[in-house]
């Protein structure tokens, strides 16, 4: 008779070996965003570095065509960018350098791509007012679902991973599956090992609604976003993976148009050229690691445990993301916020106040909407990422937004 270590052994064995036959499963994830403006700026005062953020987001598909066998991208792009990407006069100043619309079109490659939503202007969402994160998230699926003609998107990209739990039940109402998170701000609810907490997708829960958690690995993103070995990428899959009794599924996030190693032209030292070596290195048999749709895994692997997320966003160049000290460090930086939640509430009790009028006064119904996406423009993270130095842009955004205000006012008094 088998004893029942011997039995557990043997089967710590057979999950091993399937384990090895399904391979690691790895989810690459890249983040695309420039705010409202800053290209056409950049094209008048830094043209290089306008078209070194171009033909960065252009080399994306342009390195994946002919790999659509193995080659899987997630793409979060913000609402600021594709209203760039899609406008006809920035269309014809950048065709020198990309072909915008084309650029656009290549996304739609649904062998290579999933598009994530997002929030329009690129909000860190849990430091704007709660009604203006359903404004956000409304705002770009309609240009989401124009440009990529659909419907749903199944995923969904916090700006800057600025996360918190009041979010899920918005997230789930409009029609999300799963939300990628940052792994320092998950605690489990479910006990549960390192390896499952990090590498499996779990579910949290809040006020009634639940949303599917994909864990993002904040190493393995630092060394994604500043430049990596294959040899060196494989070896910390295989080890960070080792003690999985189930199929693993890795989750890398960074941007995907910032830095030197996104930007640099050289495939023979950029990460476009990486990847593809990782493909070959599949194809011939040399690496474990399976590039993966984060639905297709859940459609196929399931959701494990039950998690909660810790608010936070992901570590940027100087920390580590807890407290939101990147966007609210400074005195200007606090009273800017401060400042954009005074505006929100006169712009939600003036729509509540005109109610039906604006449906038959077209030019209220005009101001209104300017004074609305003027307060979402000023929310943009940029505006408060870089210390005090952009904090204007916030404030000349809210005047523009009090002043659409006064005019309504004085309108609906009439």
């Amino acid at each position: 008779m088998l004893r029942s270590g011997t039995v557990l052994y043997g089967l710590r064995n057979l999950q091993d070996s399937v384990h090895m036959k399904q391979g690691i499963h790895h989810a690459l994830v890249l983040n695309l965003h420039q705010p409202a403006g800053n290209l056409e700026r950049l094209f008048d005062q830094r043209s290089w570095e306008a078209g070194e953020i171009l033909c960065a987001m252009d080399r994306i598909a342009r390195s994946l065509w002919g790999q659509e066998d193995l080659a899987r991208v997630h793409l979060s792009i913000s609402g600021t960018l594709l209203e760039t990407l899609s406008d006809p006069g920035f269309q014809a100043r950048a065709y020198g350098t990309v072909d915008c619309g084309s650029l656009l079109w290549y996304f739609q490659n649904q062998a290579l791509f999933r598009i994530l939503g997002t929030a329009y202007y690129h909000p860190v969402l849990p430091l704007i007012p709660e009604p203006d994160r359903d404004l956000q998230l409304r705002r770009w699926l309609g240009i989401g679902r124009h440009l990529f003609w659909r419907t749903a998107f199944q995923g969904f990209w916090p700006p800057e991973m600025g996360f918190c739990m009041e979010l899920i039940p918005l997230l789930a109402r409009l029609g999300y599956r799963y939300v990628v998170v940052d792994s320092e701000h998950i605690r489990p609810v479910t006990p549960m090992s390192w390896p499952e907490l990090r590498y499996r997708p779990h579910r949290a829960r809040h006020d009634g609604a639940e949303i599917v958690v994909v864990v993002r690995d904040r190493d393995l993103s630092n060394a994604q976003q500043s430049g990596m070995e294959a040899e060196w990428f494989i070896r910390e899959l295989q080890d960070r993976t080792r003690h999985c009794d189930f199929v693993p599924l890795v989750t890398t996030a960074t941007d995907g148009d910032n830095g030197g190693w996104f930007r640099n032209p050289d495939s023979r030292a950029n990460f476009w050229g990486l990847y593809r070596e990782l493909l070959e290195r599949i194809r011939s048999g040399a690496s474990p690691m399976r590039p993966d749709f984060i639905e297709s895994y859940l459609d196929r692997y399931g959701v494990h445990g039950e998690v909660e997320v810790s608010t936070g966003a992901w570590n940027t160049g100087w920390h580590h993301g807890g407290g939101f000290l990147q966007w609210t460090g400074t005195a200007a930086q606090r009273d800017a916020l401060a400042r954009v939640v005074d505006t929100s509430r006169a712009v939600d009790k003036e729509r509540g106040r005109i109610g039906g009028i604006a449906d038959t006064d077209a030019e209220l119904d005009r101001l209104l909407e300017e004074a609305t996406w003027r307060l979402l423009r000023a929310e943009t993270s940029c505006n408060f990422f870089w210390g005090e130095a952009w904090v204007d842009r916030a404030h000349e955004d809210l005047d523009a937004s009090w002043e659409k205000l006064r005019l309504v006012r004085d309108r609906s008094a009439v």
